[in-house]
């Protein structure tokens, strides 16, 4: 009786290996998808035309006939470029790139954890360093590549005049920026923290058999 309720644990998985290869599958797609949409916008980007959207910084384009007493500003415009000029596109295109390096991290996070729950050796040094890595590498790529993008923006916005500032305006710089790939790889590297206690855990389980 004994040696069936065992057997039955141990053959009992949170995740069969269909699913595990199901979801290393549908990562390396996402993948191989979402770079093809990245390298496809930075050639339109180059080549031209582009549209884009920018930010509108000035205090002197408002909205006119609102109701109700309602007042409001323009903070962004949607424009069609011709040809972007070089160095903005250069920016726009390591934007790009940098935002497409955060997704990779991800989806490579969850390719090798599928993978290692695949082979059931999921708390290992490597796993920790997978995880660490990954969550580090998409901070600091998400919040460059943001950087970088308003940067450019800002600069086509004021080539193209959609700022129009008057002589006694001050210089704004507007940014959007998203905070979630910057939590996202901190929540990552604390889960390494976690992936590290668990193999702590592990070896001192293996050792009281």
């Amino acid at each position: 009786m004994e040696r069936s309720r065992g057997a039955s644990l141990k053959t009992k998985k949170v995740v069969s290996r269909v699913d595990a290869m199901t979801l290393m599958i549908a990562a390396a797609v996402a993948a191989i998808a979402t770079t093809a949409l990245t390298v496809t916008g930075i050639i339109e980007t180059f080549t031209g035309p582009a549209t884009l959207t920018l930010p509108v910084a000035s205090t002197q384009q408002q909205p006119a006939g609102l109701q109700l007493g309602a007042e409001g500003r323009f903070t962004a415009v949607e424009v069609t470029l011709p040809a972007v000029p070089s160095g903005e596109a250069a920016l726009l295109a390591w934007a790009g790139v940098l935002s497409q390096v955060g997704i990779l991290a991800v989806l490579v996070l969850l390719f090798l954890l599928a993978f290692r729950l695949r082979g059931e050796n999921l708390f290992t040094p490597g796993s920790v360093w997978i995880v660490g890595a990954c969550g580090a590498v998409l901070a600091i790529a998400g919040t460059a590549g943001q950087v970088i993008d308003s940067v450019a923006r800002n600069r086509l916005a004021e080539l193209v005049g959609a700022n129009q500032r008057t002589p006694d305006e001050s210089i704004i710089f507007m940014a959007d920026f998203n905070i979630g790939p910057v939590m996202a790889g901190i929540v990552l590297v604390l889960v390494a923290g976690v992936f590290q206690f668990g193999l702590r855990l592990q070896k001192d389980a293996e050792g009281l058999v």
